[in-house]
């Protein structure tokens, strides 16, 4: 990300600066348009679209002598449109967590231009983080994911969701949607973009393919776990920001980034090429949300393990820059320091000593005399 300067001129209406400057003005005023229509019974149909989700399903469920309705969700094409209206949500809380909490700190820290920029996506991303990792861990308990992992493939497809899952899938796609216009309001460097389209694409595609392909309790599992990998680098250079000295938090995300992609990878193995590989109803039922054939199932795989080995590539990459860096630094602190620099100074005090000793008097001696 980029750093804005705040300039005391006012930039001309709808100009680039303009809409850069006020983007989270403008976004606000829109979603409030979608509050705005709850209020009126002609446009209420429109927004319920937009802010509530879609696709209610209500199954009773027996539990003693009265039956007690159960509500659950399916996904459809009208979940764009509430994906679009929290993507707005996300570009509101992005400008409230850089003004109010990120730039403030920036002020005291006094960071370079290459800090501040880290320093802002690191902060960003553990805000985000850390409330996704929270909020899904939550849903694993309350639904015994963890307790039961068989439940992964078990009663495929997993076209109905509760509540808290549906709607955290919708939260997740409309954050790393709103990631796309962000690079452009926060100026974010050329040279700094096709790594940030990379992982964006990363995200949406494995997001969006666990959603779409009924794939929702894996991909909900995957997620935590890797949310709280990508967490702890995020505090961890966040901490290192303020103190050059404080790299435990690496040593630590290092060995955590090498275990989850052997989980991710053991997760994914287990789950799509044995547990959906065995399970009853196979085939493509477009209808019935039935993705469960052998190529769908190698694609799905293929993009996992994919993933996985383009992150171990880049980690690889990292730390070899860290330890040669690490080897630079200690080398410099090891050398002596150069004769040559007090060279000059000794040799014009043994030059004067080596005169005075002579008889031969210095200028200052001889201007002494003369006075």
């Amino acid at each position: 990300m980029g750093i804005r300067k705040k300039n005391n001129k006012n930039p001309p209406v709808l100009s680039h600066e303009f809409v850069i400057q006020n983007h989270a003005d403008i976004v606000s005023c829109v979603a409030m348009v979608f509050l705005l229509g709850l209020m009126f019974e002609v446009t209420s149909k429109v927004a319920v679209l937009f802010i509530t989700v879609q696709y209610n399903v209500t199954i009773s469920a027996n539990e003693g002598p009265e039956e007690m309705p159960v509500n659950f969700f399916h996904h459809g094409l009208k979940d764009l449109a509430t994906v679009f209206f929290y993507m707005l949500v996300g570009i509101i809380m992005h400008a409230i967590i850089q003004e109010y909490v990120l730039d403030k700190i920036n002020r005291k820290m006094h960071f370079s231009k290459t800090k501040h920029s880290k320093f802002n996506e690191s902060g960003q991303l553990s805000a985000f983080y850390l409330f996704s990792c929270g909020w899904g861990a939550s849903i694993l308990l309350s639904e015994k994911f963890l307790s039961n992992p068989v439940s992964l493939w078990e009663g495929y497809p997993h076209t109905l969701m509760p509540f808290q899952m549906k709607f955290f899938y919708i939260c997740q796609l409309g954050y790393w949607l709103h990631a796309l216009p962000e690079l452009y309001f926060q100026k974010t460097k050329k040279e700094d973009i096709p790594r940030q389209l990379v992982y964006i694409s990363l995200y949406l595609v494995h997001i969006a393919g666990a959603y779409v392909l009924n794939l929702n309790r894996l991909g909900l599992v995957l997620l935590v776990l890797h949310y709280f990998v990508e967490l702890l680098f995020h505090v961890s250079r966040l901490v290192y920001f303020s103190n050059d000295d404080r790299q435990t938090g690496f040593t630590v995300w290092a060995v955590l980034f090498v275990l989850g992609r052997l989980l991710t990878l053991s997760l994914s193995v287990l789950t799509v090429g044995f547990g959906l590989a065995g399970a009853e109803q196979q085939g493509l039922d477009l209808a019935e949300g039935n993705f469960n054939v052998l190529f769908v199932r190698i694609t799905v795989l293929a993009t996992i393990c994919t993933a996985q080995a383009f992150m171990m590539w880049k980690f690889i990459n990292f730390q070899l820059r860290r330890w040669r860096e690490h080897a630079q630094a200690q080398s410099l602190k090891k050398k002596p320091a150069p004769a040559k620099s007090k060279s000059k100074k000794d040799k014009a005090n043994g030059v004067n000593g080596a005169l005075s000793s002579n008889g031969a008097d210095s200028p200052r001696a001889r201007k002494e005399k003369s006075s």
